[in-house]
């Protein structure tokens, strides 16, 4: 499916907001089972917990953050909706009206990282910025469209 991106309505940072509070604990879910997955056979074989050893504590935690890109790239690479998004009625698509392809999808994934370090910032950029985008949609060369409600007819 392709959107005109000049007439897509962007989602508020409310919407955005409540979709990444319906994907944490989705994404929670994800991390706990990945985490016993390995920290538990590596306690078994090695006799130590992971969080005991810095080196192991790192690798756990790069794991992880591959667990959380890879989770957000598969949804938004296969429809443009985490389960979040479709609750909400948004998804994600390129500047340009396509789907996100694999590239696109793992560099919004890196610039959202960044957006959300300063204190959220680049999510809270989207009140001020002219077309409602936060500074992961400009840098990825995404955005976010509003989609109509179920069994609504266009005019």
């Amino acid at each position: 499916m392709e959107f005109d991106v000049t007439l897509a309505k962007q989602p508020s940072l409310f919407r955005r907001l409540g979709a990444m509070l319906y994907d944490s604990v989705l994404l929670l879910g994800i991390l706990m089972l990945a985490t016993a997955l390995t920290a538990i056979p590596y306690e078994i074989m090695t006799g130590t917990k992971v969080y005991d050893e810095s080196l192991p504590l790192t690798l756990m935690r790069l794991y992880l953050l591959a667990v959380a890109a890879l989770f957000y790239v598969y949804f938004w690479t296969r429809g443009g909706q985490t389960l979040g998004m479709r609750a909400w009625r948004f998804r994600v698509i390129s500047d340009d009206g396509t789907n996100l392809r694999l590239g696109r999808a793992f560099s919004r994934f890196g610039w959202s990282i960044i957006s959300l370090l300063p204190a959220g910032l680049g999510f809270w950029w989207s009140l001020i910025d002219r077309d409602r985008l936060t500074w992961h949609d400009r840098k990825s060369h995404s955005r976010l469209v509003m989609l109509e409600k179920a069994g609504k007819t266009a005019a």
